[in-house]
């Protein structure tokens, strides 16, 4: 009998468990947009602070993986939920790139969070200047992109949609550089092709990077597989068939978490 497969990470069951208090939850709604004046990476910084708790914030760095040796070593925390964090960035969604990349910059992962939540927002908003630039500069600043979750709610609606009408061959550079974070972009980014019923890259991507070591990759690439097999089980299965054999054990287990249980286990069964 197969092992249960462990659900990635979830920001939002995660989230769930560590609802805002009431005041937070007031302060959140009567929250005003941000003027012209308070457009600023200090100002962010102040209201994510009073919104978050020591033991939420002592919860948030056990689940991100915070020890000494980890892949989160040294990240330190505010104590907010996702959605807190959201509805600061929405005050703050006019702020300027300058402000955005002092956030970014921040050793607090509620603040580099927030600047990307504002960057997608700059992005989708933006006219065709304006988007070079955005992606432009996220590609400078990959080194503070430095959580999985970080990537995760960025790397698709930036990388991904920027790349959509060309230059995806970038996305091998990404896959192959010594930093852990680019690599994870390189793959998350082709959410955004996969949306759109376009595989090819993200099997290509997938193939790069199969003999990768880290953990966080080997989950990253199987979720995107998976997501390839919900639009077209038949390309999921044909890359599989010539990989699954030599693939790492959970990046396979991602791959195949909503196939049939004979199936997993024929697949699990290889190699």
């Amino acid at each position: 009998m197969p092992s249960r497969v462990s659900k990635p990470p979830s920001l939002r069951a995660f989230s769930a468990k560590q609802s805002p208090s009431l005041r937070a939850k007031r302060a959140l709604r009567v929250a005003p947009q941000a003027t012209r004046s308070n457009l600023t990476a200090n100002s962010v910084t102040h209201d994510l602070q009073r919104l978050g708790t020591p033991a939420r914030a002592r919860a948030s760095a056990r689940y991100f993986k915070t020890g000494k040796g980890e892949y989160g070593e040294g990240d330190v925390f505010f104590g907010l939920t996702t959605a807190g964090m959201r509805e600061v960035a929405r005050k703050y969604r006019d702020l300027p790139l300058h402000e955005i990349e002092i956030l970014l910059k921040n050793d607090v992962h509620e603040c580099r969070s927030a600047a990307l939540v504002i960057l997608k927002w700059a992005y989708a908003h933006a006219n065709r200047a304006g988007r070079e630039r955005i992606f432009r500069f996220y590609l400078a600043h990959t080194r503070r992109i430095n959580n999985w979750d970080l990537v995760d709610i960025s790397a698709g609606d930036i990388v991904g949609e920027h790349l959509i009408e060309g230059g995806r061959e970038r996305l091998a550079r990404l896959a192959r550089s010594r930093l852990l974070w680019d690599r994870r972009i390189a793959i998350i980014a082709t959410l955004a092709f996969i949306r759109r019923g376009e595989f090819a890259d993200t099997l290509r991507i997938a193939k790069i990077l199969l003999r990768d070591e880290q953990d966080l990759i080997h989950k990253a690439v199987g979720w995107m597989l998976r997501e390839v097999g919900k639009r077209s089980l038949p390309a999921e299965e044909k890359f599989l068939a010539q990989y699954a054999g030599s693939m790492p054990r959970t990046m396979l287990r991602y791959a195949i978490e909503k196939f049939p249980p004979r199936k997993r286990a024929q697949y699990m069964a290889m190699g």
